[in-house]
């Protein structure tokens, strides 16, 4: 399954991981903001939130949220990147 395929499944939950500041500025409608340093924290709501597309400024924070995940446990979690290309898939 592709990021857009994804993105069309009403299931699939978008996490910003920015800083709440950078959230606040601009974000994918939508979307929730777990900064990446409360990701560890919140594991177990996370777990009933999959498949995550994981989002932030240019996709490094979000690529190591989804290690992160992965590695606890989670099975359906991507990185889709910047929060703008992720916008890009989700109005195309």
């Amino acid at each position: 399954m592709n990021l857009s395929e994804l993105f069309r499944n009403t299931k699939t939950s978008i996490v910003d991981v920015r800083t709440t500041e950078e959230f606040e500025n601009s974000r994918v409608e939508g979307s929730i903001n777990i900064p990446l340093n409360l990701v560890p924290d919140n594991i177990e709501s996370l777990k009933k939130m999959q498949p995550l597309i994981l989002c932030c400024a240019a996709g490094v924070r979000s690529g190591q949220a989804m290690e992160y995940l992965k590695i606890n446990g989670l099975d359906k979690v991507y990185n889709g990147g910047s929060w703008q290309e992720v916008e890009k898939i989700i109005n195309s």
